[in-house]
């Protein structure tokens, strides 16, 4: 059936009831089909930001139960433990998480947190604590400063002293010793291109020495996270040029 609506617009109807218009007009039909597709669009919308919620929520206590952890391991303080949430956070909101694993990003923000705030904690203390390894953690660690804009100072090797020399439990002595041998070496420019774990631990070791405190090389380059032939390289490289006997 056909007819004229009071526009002079022909319509029709399809045998089913719904109105179908001529001369370009949309059927209520077509309407019904559309309010549908975008009803539906907004209900897929919702659901993935639910989603998102959801999995954001997820992440974080999945990273912040971590960096409890690795902070009660390490003797990490407060204030470090929750810079290093904070630098997690800004590595989701700017999409770094995706591809790479919860544990990698968590070990590289503790580190970089340790960094910022020259907290002396190693690369190879995280790696034993994360089971993250070095390289990745360093990795991970240049990509959030880069994009997060960190400013992440060089570590020096004085800030590694006074740690080593408390996991071997020696004297304030040794440790004065150890200090001044790294500042000596400092200023004659004998620590550039070498591991500033590598050069505090050498310092100890002589510093042990020579203060009556001697300790084997294999303590002294495992409190540090250093290879024995590391330690034995270095001690005699600084000893050397620093004109110390040993």
């Amino acid at each position: 059936m056909s007819g004229v609506d009071g526009g002079g617009r022909r319509s029709r109807d399809d045998g089913n009831g719904v109105i179908m218009r001529e001369g370009g007009g949309r059927s209520i039909e077509s309407r019904r089909r559309e309010i549908s597709r975008r009803l539906k669009e907004i209900s897929e919308r919702q659901k993935m930001r639910r989603m998102k919620s959801a999995m954001r929520r997820r992440h974080h206590m999945v990273a912040s139960a971590e960096i409890e952890r690795i902070s009660n391991l390490l003797a990490i303080p407060d204030r470090i433990k929750e810079e290093s949430l904070l630098i997690y956070q800004e590595a989701w909101n700017h999409d770094l998480i995706h591809g790479r694993s919860i544990e990698r990003m968590v070990a590289a923000s503790v580190y970089a947190a340790c960094r910022k705030h020259n907290v002396p904690r190693t690369l190879e203390e995280l790696e034993k604590a994360t089971k993250v390894a070095r390289k990745d953690i360093m990795r991970a660690c240049k990509i959030l400063a880069g994009r997060l804009s960190l400013r992440l100072p060089p570590v020096s090797p004085l800030e590694y002293v006074s740690r080593f020399c408390e996991k071997l439990n020696l004297r304030e002595k040794v440790r004065e010793k150890a200090e001044e041998i790294v500042r000596a070496a400092l200023e004659r420019n004998i620590t550039s291109g070498r591991g500033p774990t590598s050069i505090a631990a050498s310092a100890v070791y002589i510093a042990a020495m020579l203060c009556g405190d001697r300790q084997t090389q294999k303590a002294v380059a495992e409190a540090a996270g250093v290879t024995e032939v590391t330690l034995r390289v270095r001690y005699k490289e600084l000893a050397k040029k620093l004109q110390i006997n040993v």
